[in-house]
């Protein structure tokens, strides 16, 4: 059995821009993984730790027969195939984040992973790129992406050319 999962993707270190085109094209060539619609790119300011460069933020939607914890291992190792390093730092500069904001219509909350992802309603940074692929997508628990996209400041927010 399939099921759709939409994926967000960022960084603010090195050639984002490549990295994250790179990154889509690996998750795409796992198996049990298809990539389907892509959001644009857009520059936004950091989140947290603001004393950084500007990220590069994305989103993806893909068809997926890989469990949820499994696609979440999938990310990771992605990530870290990509430089990414987790060092415990929450909110600072990165080579690439890959988060699992939704997997069908699944609730999941256990110590590994949070699907949809918490704090999705709060960033723009997150939903302008859903917006791009998936406008009338309900977020389990939260509504649907347009009308939170609607209820937040997108201000700094842009879209790349």
């Amino acid at each position: 059995m399939s099921v759709r999962a939409l994926i967000g993707l960022g960084g603010n270190l090195g050639d984002v821009r490549e990295r994250l085109d790179a990154a889509i094209a690996a998750l795409d060539a796992l198996p049990g993984i298809a990539v389907l619609a892509r959001s644009r790119l857009y520059r936004t300011p950091p989140w947290g730790q603001t004393a950084q460069p500007d990220f590069v933020n994305g989103a993806i939607a893909i068809e997926t027969t890989l469990p949820a914890r499994d696609l979440l291992e999938a990310l990771l190792a992605t990530e870290r195939a990509f430089g990414r390093i987790r060092d415990g730092e929450r909110w600072g500069p990165r080579t690439l984040d890959l988060d699992l904001l939704t997997y069908g219509d699944e609730l999941i909350d256990d110590e590994r992973l949070t699907v949809p992802h918490p704090r999705i309603a709060e960033r723009a940074f997150v939903l302008l790129p859903l917006a791009d692929i998936a406008a009338d997508a309900v977020l389990p628990g939260m509504g649907r992406v347009r009308d939170l996209l609607g209820a937040i400041d997108t201000h700094g927010c842009t879209p790349l050319s």
